[in-house]
């Protein structure tokens, strides 16, 4: 006699998110969040380099001022 075959306990139902309404709906919260995340991480890495941007454009005309206004102090006519 097989003891695993009398000791073999029934399979249970597979219950996938499809059949199961509040399964799918854990899993579409759960994907809502995820793009949320996703969603908010870049928008604040886009507006980061955006501030870059403009801090780099702010520094790059004080420094075409700066470079005029030397040019201008040794008398070299400038490309304006």
């Amino acid at each position: 006699m097989d003891n695993n075959a009398s000791t073999a306990k029934p399979e249970e139902p597979k219950v996938s998110a499809a059949s199961d309404p509040k399964g799918m709906d854990d899993f579409s919260n759960l994907i809502q969040g995820l793009l949320q995340q996703t969603q908010d991480r870049f928008q604040n890495l886009s507006d980061q380099i955006i501030g870059r941007i403009d801090d780099m454009s702010k520094r790059i005309d004080d420094l075409e001022k700066n470079i005029s206004d030397l040019m201008a102090q040794a008398g070299v006519e400038g490309d304006q």
